[in-house]
Order: structure tokens, then C-alpha cells, then sequence
């Protein structure tokens, strides 16, 4: 139903132990990892279950697997970013405006923005667990 372009993320809550599901955009990765941003920062709640408890389980369109996750450096980051906006870049006015606003600056999709937004939202590798 989302296709490749979004994925449910499963994960249980840090203090409930609850099962959760969220909707990520994926704005990158390659092989077998999909690349999602933490769009509400480090504070975003089920970033800060994952690095409590793993991920329970991602489905990308028609595939699901039990997942592993790894937040990205900030060279990788940029570069992921660096490829959403070109893959996207006739959004690239909108894209820029949202961007803007979940970080609460003007975001104008420099290099040197690029860099601090990878410090300010945090990207996540999401990949079949071994």
C-alpha cells in the first residue's frame, strides 16, 4: 500500500513496552537498507524507542523483515540528503519549505545546510536483522 517510497516501523515503547507503528518517508539507502529521517530530532519518540529497545519489525511495500537500525555520520547524512533533493528537485521548493519548518530555520539546501540539518535530525539505516 505505501510502496518503497514509505515504511512502517514497528517498535515498542522505552518505559510501556508497547507495540507502535509509524509511517517514515525513506529518503535514501541502498541493498537492503532503507534510510529514514528523524523529522522531529532526537527527541522524536520512536527514535528514542529504538535506541532503547531495538526495532520490532519495518515493512517496505511488499516486503517485511525484523530490523536493525543505525544512525548515520554526519558525511553519510549529507550525502543522503544531497541525493533526496536531487532525486526530488522539481519539489525542491516545497521540499525546502518543510524542511524549514521542522527545523525552525530557513532551510535553503546548501551545503552548509545540509550539514546542519544532518546535526539536527538524526538519519537512521534500517536493515534486515542478522
Amino acid at each position: 500500500m505505501l510502496g518503497h517510497r514509505f515504511l512502517c516501523l514497528t517498535h515498542l515503547g522505552r518505559r510501556s513496552g508497547r507495540m507502535y507503528r509509524t509511517v517514515l518517508e525513506v529518503v535514501g539507502g541502498s541493498g537492503d537498507e532503507y534510510v529514514v529521517v528523524a523529522g522531529l530530532g532526537a527527541g522524536a519518540d520512536w527514535f528514542r524507542n529504538i535506541e532503547v529497545r531495538p526495532p520490532v519489525e519495518v515493512v517496505v511495500g511488499r516486503r517485511r523483515f525484523p530490523a536493525a537500525h543505525r544512525v548515520l555520520g554526519e558525511e553519510e547524512a549529507v550525502a543522503v540528503i544531497a541525493g533526496y533533493e536531487h532525486r526530488n528537485r522539481f519539489a525542491g521548493p516545497v521540499v525546502r519549505f518543510a524542511l524549514g519548518k521542522l527545523l525552525k530555520w530557513r532551510y535553503d539546501g546548501s551545503d552548509l545546510a545540509r550539514r546542519r540539518m544532518a546535526r539536527q535530525l538524526p538519519l537512521v539505516g534500517l536493515r534486515p536483522r542478522s
